[in-house]
């Protein structure tokens, strides 16, 4: 199949295409798993790089757009995780083990120090 339009092909305005590329830095390449679509050449990130240019050249925001990426293709399409009651623990786990860990340190040179 040929490849979609504006799969590499930059916006015309180089203010839209500033808004694309830097929302295309922050969604993954669901093939490569390990790169943005910005800097991908799999062929699905392509057809991911032009949904983008062609949703921002209609008008639509970068916003928008991640909220319809992230309903089709499920959270992992985005490099910047919302949180949302599934993935708070994600978020609030790291800081109350280090909490944790720094109150039962602060116990042990306390108690060694007297």
């Amino acid at each position: 199949m040929p490849q979609a339009p504006l799969a590499n092909r930059q916006l015309d305005d180089p203010r839209l295409e500033a808004k694309a590329h830097e929302l295309m830095l922050t969604i993954r390449c669901l093939t490569c798993q390990s790169q943005s679509i910005a800097d991908s050449d799999a062929s699905m990130a392509g057809d991911l790089r032009n949904q983008i240019r062609t949703r921002i050249a209609a008008g639509e925001e970068p916003e928008a757009i991640r909220k319809w990426l992230v309903a089709r293709y499920g959270d992992y399409i985005s490099y910047s995780p919302q949180v949302t009651a599934l993935t708070w623990p994600l978020f609030v786990l790291p800081a109350l083990l280090l909490l944790i860990a720094a109150l039962l340190l602060r116990r042990r040179f306390i108690k060694g120090g007297k």
